[in-house]
């Protein structure tokens, strides 16, 4: 069925006596374009789960990546097709829950894909090239960086994350404490490095010693990774002044 058949076929059933519901013939096309949309896939890691020790110990990183991310990845999926029945039956009585909820998860595997890319075997040290311009730009140098990350990590409230992001208005490197998994810089801003802070990140490891564990991510920073994103984002432009 055409894209056009199908919004008349909606029509139709909304001009029906129950407007609510539409007819089960475009029902069932909906449910049948839904299933081949892409869903959310929790990403295989670049490196073997002892590869970060023994900053970030083998257990721990298999039990962070299998068990709690995948939860983000089957948490979204899950949220999206509830939200698909609401619009199909036009029932958004749990609207302000389903929303919410896409956001955590959605976000959770976001920083998680992120975080595992941020991290390597051969990191550590500083970042090179235009990133460290950037970043002396921004914050003065990159101990004024690593200070404030580590402490907006530390200070994050309840469970959360420090990130440093591009702000694309301002166009300059930020750091940002997000709680829970939201951001509290505001709309625009692209994560390019994130520091897990909730507290399935480390205890296995470091306890309630959360100052170990940030000392040891800084010994795992792939700042490569850090240095191409930059380079991706330091252009986008949101588009916000009139030409």
């Amino acid at each position: 069925m055409t894209g056009e058949t199908a919004i008349k076929e909606l029509q139709r059933s909304r001009n029906s006596t129950d407007v609510r519901v539409p007819s089960e013939y475009a029902r069932q096309q909906l449910i049948e374009r839904r299933e081949t949309m892409k869903k959310y896939e929790l990403p295989q890691l670049p490196y073997g789960y002892s590869a970060l020790e023994p900053h970030y110990s083998a257990r721990l990183l298999e039990l962070h990546h299998r068990k709690h991310h995948a939860a983000y990845v089957t948490g979204a999926n899950a949220t999206l097709e509830k939200l698909a029945a609401a619009r199909e039956q036009r029932n958004f009585e749990a609207i302000n829950q389903l929303q919410k909820n896409l956001a955590f998860h959605v976000s959770g595997h976001v920083l998680h894909s992120l975080f595992w890319l941020n991290m390597s075997p051969k990191g550590g040290g500083q970042p090179a090239g235009q990133l460290t311009t950037a970043i002396q730009e921004s914050f003065g140098s990159f101990d004024a960086l690593k200070s404030q990350l580590t402490e907006a990590a530390l200070n994050v409230q309840g469970s959360g994350w420090g990130a440093v992001a591009w702000e694309p208005v301002g166009q300059r490197l930020v750091v940002e404490q997000v709680y829970d998994h939201q951001g509290n810089i505001g709309n625009g801003t692209v994560p390019l490095l994130v520091l897990d802070m909730w507290e399935h990140a480390y205890y296995l490891q470091y306890q309630n010693v959360k100052g170990d564990w940030v000392t040891a991510f800084w010994k795992v920073v792939n700042w490569e990774d850090v240095a191409q994103r930059f380079q991706k984002v330091r252009t986008l432009d949101l588009a916000l002044y009139a030409v």
